[in-house]
Formats: structure tokens, C-alpha cells, sequence
């Protein structure tokens, strides 16, 4: 029986969720918006679009989002050479592989980030297939990422896993129909993940490595 575990990259493999409040931060404040970075950091994990309209309102100047976005592109890209993996994020991806598992990405990153992500992680070996921005018409909390991803893995929903960091994540997961595991690396609290649907929490990827034999990616 093939098996497919799903994983969100930002926040929950690679840790920069704060790099992204940061950037998203000062994109905001160039534009002469004045938005409290803990709004940021809630918002984290959406399209940027979306997350734009979270943060400024459906009565904002639509027309500079384009601005918004490139802002914080050329921002957070100033991080590319030196993205920190989460710990054990990628002798994770590795047992996974090594048990069966289809190592599948499912991020809202593209093109150089993409490319900076997985060289963080360091795993590409135990990776079948990344399911990018790119690739989809709507991003998390829809499930189509999750369901593009299963697609690429061809495998039943039944049969996977998707590891995420955000409401965003768990939303998107419980959507697609899949099994949800949530991490706390991404600074969101383990209540707000489990609402959203995690059916269990862990610290981080290291903590899920270390109690794999007791988690649903047994």
C-alpha cells in the first residue's frame, strides 16, 4: 500500500515564519501602513493576496497588493543563502523514505525561494514531488495544495499525512479529507491547531522523529 506524508516547508521544516513577520513588516511599513507584527505572524502561511486583504482590509487600495507583495519577495530574498532548517527536519524526510512514506512538499514558495528552502532542508534524495505555488488556483486553507500534492504522490487521501504549522495548514489538510499533524515551531498555540483540526501536536520536526513510532506517521 503506497503512502503519501505531506509537508508544509516554511515553519514547520524550515524555521522562518519570523523572517517572513519581519519582511512582510517592513514591506507594510514602506508603504505607510502600520500593521502590528503579531497580525503579521497569524496571517503567515496564506497566498500573499490573501494575506494582504487579512492584515488591510477589503477597502484598501487593491491596486497596490502588487507593490506589497514584491516588497517583502525582495526582503525575505536578502535570507536565501542562509534559511536554518528545524531540527531533524531532514533526517525526518529520510526515515520517511527509508519506511515507504512518499515525501511530498506542499508550500505557497516558487522558484529561488523554493530552491532556498530545499537546500536548507538537505533532503532532496528523500523527496518524490513539491507541490509549489505554481501549481495550484487557490492556495492553504483550500485543499487544493494538499489534494495536488496526493496527486503527484498517487495516493489516497485515506492513505496520508499532512504535517503543517498554521491553522492555515490544518484547514487545508482537513479539507483534502487527509489526516493532519500539527507542529509548534511555527509559533502558533497547539489549542488553535488542534481547532482547526490537527489530530495531534508536536514541538517540532526533531519531536517527531522521536516519537514517530507513536504518531500517526508510524
Amino acid at each position: 500500500m503506497e503512502r503519501a506524508a505531506v509537508f508544509d516547508v516554511d515553519g514547520t521544516l524550515v524555521d522562518t515564519n519570523h523572517l517572513h513577520v519581519t519582511a512582510w513588516w517592513e514591506a507594510f511599513r514602506q508603504a505607510g501602513h502600520r500593521v502590528p507584527m503579531h497580525a503579521v505572524h497569524r496571517a503567515v502561511g496564506l497566498p500573499s493576496s490573501d494575506l494582504v486583504a487579512r492584515l488591510l482590509g477589503e477597502d484598501r487600495d487593491k491596486d497596490r497588493d502588487g507593490e506589497l507583495s514584491a516588497a517583502h519577495k525582495a526582503l525575505y530574498g536578502q535570507y536565501f543563502d542562509r534559511l536554518p532548517a528545524l531540527p531533524d527536519a531532514g533526517r525526518l524526510l529520510g526515515r520517511l523514505h527509508r519506511d515507504g512514506w512518499r515525501v511530498v512538499l506542499a508550500t505557497s514558495a516558487s522558484g529561488a525561494e523554493l530552491s532556498a528552502l530545499r537546500r536548507a532542508i538537505d533532503a532532496d534524495e528523500a523527496i518524490t514531488a513539491t507541490a509549489s505555488a505554481d501549481d495550484v488556483e487557490e492556495g492553504k486553507p483550500a485543499a487544493e495544495p494538499v489534494e495536488h500534492a496526493l496527486e503527484l504522490a498517487g495516493v489516497s487521501a485515506e492513505h496520508a499525512v499532512f504535517v503543517g504549522d498554521t491553522v492555515w495548514d490544518m484547514r487545508a489538510g482537513s479539507r483534502a479529507g487527509v489526516r493532519c499533524v500539527g507542529v509548534l515551531c511555527g509559533g502558533i498555540p497547539r489549542a488553535d491547531l488542534v481547532e482547526a483540526g490537527a489530530e495531534t501536536v508536536y514541538d517540532d520536526p526533531a519531536h517527531l522523529l522521536a516519537s514517530l513510532s507513536d504518531s500517526p506517521l508510524a
